[in-house]
């Protein structure tokens, strides 16, 4: 049962991570159209967001992974 709840728990972290990230995308490109001269602020925080959101996913798999060991 545990080996199950691991398996279902990474797909949830990579599933939100995924859209995370793919929001962070959506909502930086609409930005940069609309203002086009702060292009490099907004990528810059983009990039520090989606470091964000991985560094969760990745402590979620973890989570998994220990999960799935019985520890």
């Amino acid at each position: 049962m545990g080996l199950l709840a691991a398996g279902i728990g990474a797909g949830i972290v990579a599933v939100g991570a995924g859209i995370g990230i793919g929001m962070i995308g959506k909502g930086a490109t609409e930005s940069i159209a609309r203002q086009p001269e702060a292009s490099g602020d907004i990528r810059g925080a983009m990039i520090l967001t989606a470091a964000l959101i991985e560094g969760v996913a990745l402590i979620g798999a973890i989570v998994c992974i220990l999960l799935a060991l019985g520890v």
